[in-house]
């Protein structure tokens, strides 16, 4: 069996499409290719499951004929838009996919009503494939850096650490600056910057302030940042692209949570299997959040009270927990 999976974005949506496309070379012996945006090649070109891996700019136009040549038996959409819905039809083969609970989402968000399952988003995708007749193994999520053992150690610091993940696509998925210098206060071991270049600016600003912290924001690639976060005692974040690199890892996380929520099903996903703490930080105290599915570039009420307000007192039991386990 040749499989076609289909996810465009972004880094975290990829990283949870990794069960999936384990179940499919695993437990169906398939050929796996996926396709993604060239900009996230850097997410799945080492992953061990995979065949081969295409790419696109903008649109399918750009490599469809290549795809037809493939002759694929099946295609598993885990995005789901009209994009990927346009290739299944161009393809012309049978096609796999999931409940999106666009409209359970959008209620939640726009009303408060709560019609959400109680579910994770990687438990849609395994009901989505049943009739292909793959299981949930309890292994969780994966990720590959395919870096070597000496790669790996150049980057290390020299006794053990917590990753803080400073960026964010979206700014009111962004840690505040308030909560940081608390971490950074109340933390009993070094801390270690990581972000993009968007955050590079505030990472510089806040190593002025705190010289003991380690800033490797925009100094490394996504697969160091993956591999610094595996070797973290734990990483803290809110809800980004890391934030499930961590969890393919196993590594505990402390997890806040701005605009985006818990309940929207997109937390730390472990698997079954595995037994990992992990720490939510939530202002239980507003009726404003979650405001968005996946986050917005400002607070629409200007107060942000969904991260500045969490409790101090959380944030401090959440360090000691998840520093002495």
């Amino acid at each position: 069996m040749k499989v076609l999976v289909v996810r465009f974005s972004s880094i975290g949506d990829i990283v949870l499409t990794s069960p999936i496309v384990r179940a499919l070379k695993l437990q169906l012996d398939a050929e796996v290719h996926f396709i993604t945006k060239k900009k996230f090649l850097g997410v799945v070109d080492q992953n061990e499951r995979i065949d081969k891996v295409y790419t696109i700019d903008k649109e399918i136009t750009e490599i469809l004929s290549e795809l037809k040549n493939e002759a694929y038996d099946i295609v598993v959409d885990l995005h789901k838009n009209l994009r990927s819905k346009r290739l299944i039809f161009s393809l012309g083969v049978p096609s796999y996919s999931f409940d999106k609970i666009n409209v359970e989402k959008w209620l939640r968000v726009h009303t408060r009503l709560n019609f959400l399952p109680e579910k994770h988003l990687v438990d849609r995708y395994y009901e989505g494939m049943q009739k292909l007749g793959i299981e949930d193994d309890g292994n969780g999520l994966e990720f590959f850096h395919g870096l070597s053992k000496k790669e790996v150690e150049d980057i290390l610091p020299s006794e053990n650490f917590i990753a803080l993940v400073l960026g964010a696509t979206y700014y009111t998925k962004r840690i505040p600056k308030e909560k940081i210098a608390l971490i950074i206060e109340k933390a009993t071991l070094p801390i270690v910057f990581l972000g993009g270049q968007d955050v590079a600016d505030f990472a510089q600003e806040l190593e002025g302030e705190f010289p003991k912290v380690i800033n490797l924001a925009n100094k490394l690639s996504l697969r160091q940042s993956a591999a610094l976060v595996a070797n973290s005692r734990f990483t803290i974040t809110g809800d980004t692209g890391l934030m499930h690199i961590a969890a393919a890892f196993k590594v505990p996380t402390m997890v806040f949570w701005g605009s985006t929520a818990h309940e929207l099903g997109m937390y730390p996903y472990y698997g079954k299997k595995n037994s990992v703490p992990s720490v939510d930080i939530v202002n239980t105290n507003i009726t404003c959040s979650p405001c968005s599915k996946i986050g917005k570039k400002t607070c629409p009420k200007g107060h942000f009270k969904c991260m500045l307000g969490t409790e101090d007192e959380d944030v401090i039991d959440g360090l000691n927990y998840l520093s002495n386990i």
